[in-house]
């Protein structure tokens, strides 16, 4: 390599031309050799312009472009999960300033549909679907999808009541405000998809928030004693409808018992009805000796007479000596 020379006069010689024309060619060489490849990650694809067209997308791995900026490759994250929080500061100092909005305070306060005021945290996770449309249709796609989910949940907040927000509609407000700003995405043409959207924190506004913590704590009392008693409900009501079943069985069966009983006197009475009718006096006969043989076993100690008969005592002394007999 040539060394300048300073003359005399303080001015530095200019290298020789012939040195000049080795020197550009061999920098012009290496210049376009290190812009002629590139690589794209895994998680990632190369959107490739050429004069600043779009010119076609390229998978992950090692690809060659023409050199000197008349191919220039924009990589894209599609492959992986993005996020934007809306209405909290960052979490760390590098975090991603384009996840989080420039004013938390203002994007977190809302009102709901029935005018109470309250303070919302969320945050948006999606994926570029289409890197084209990604880069090229709108003019800042980040910017656009964030306004698009601030107007999505201050539309789906004001439509419900502040119960709702706070305590039991919140899967119900993540379901409409991802629906809905999935078709706002499509509508808008931004090359994104939705994912999840999620509730962080939602709260009243500060000089309230003691009163409604009170206004929760209330209600979760009320909810723990409904539970309760749906226990005790739950506990005596199948006791009692199992008691009684029971005596319905019990009153059923005495039924059938009764019922039974009362067909079996019938039968039994026509079945003498009809012997009667053919021997009566055989029957009565049969009848009598029948009854007799019922009642006077159970007559042991009783003592039918005349009228006639005076000398009662002597008898019955001779039966206590004779041994009862």
């Amino acid at each position: 390599m040539a060394k300048l020379q300073i003359h005399p006069g303080g001015r530095a010689a200019m290298p020789p031309l012939g040195l000049l024309k080795v020197l550009v060619p061999l920098l012009l060489l290496l210049i376009g050799a290190f812009t002629t490849y590139y690589t794209v990650p895994s998680d990632s694809v190369g959107v490739v312009q050429r004069f600043g067209r779009y010119s076609h997308t390229a998978e992950p791995g090692l690809h060659f472009k023409l050199p000197f900026g008349v191919d220039e490759v924009s990589t894209l994250a599609v492959r992986r999960q993005l996020k934007l929080e809306f209405g909290s500061a960052p979490a760390y100092e590098w975090t991603n300033p384009d996840q989080v909005g420039e004013d938390p305070e203002k994007e977190r306060a809302m009102v709901t549909g029935d005018l109470n005021a309250v303070l919302v945290e969320w945050v948006v996770q999606y994926h570029i679907a289409d890197p084209r449309l990604w880069l090229f249709h709108v003019r800042d796609p980040g910017l656009t999808l964030r306004d698009l989910g601030e107007a999505v949940m201050r539309e789906v907040v004001g439509d419900r009541t502040v119960d709702e927000v706070i305590t039991v509609g919140r899967q119900e407000i993540e379901i409409a405000a991802v629906a809905r700003l999935g078709e706002l995405a499509q509508l808008y043409q931004l090359g994104v998809g939705i994912d999840q959207v999620q509730l962080k924190n939602v709260n009243p506004p500060q000089p309230v928030q003691a009163s409604f913590n009170e206004v929760n704590k209330a209600q979760q009392d009320r909810e723990n004693m409904i539970n309760v008693a749906n226990g005790e409900y739950n506990k005596v009501v199948p006791r009692a409808e199992g008691e009684a079943e029971q005596k319905l069985s019990e009153a059923e069966g005495y039924r059938l018992k009764r019922v039974n009983e009362a067909l079996g006197d019938v039968a039994a009475f026509n079945a003498q009805l009809a012997q009667y009718t053919k021997a009566p006096q055989v029957t009565r006969t049969r009848m009598y000796l029948e009854t007799m043989k019922e009642v006077l076993p159970a007559l042991a100690d009783t003592w039918i007479v005349d009228a006639s008969v005076t000398q009662l005592l002597p008898m019955l002394q001779g039966k206590a000596q004779g041994g009862g007999k």
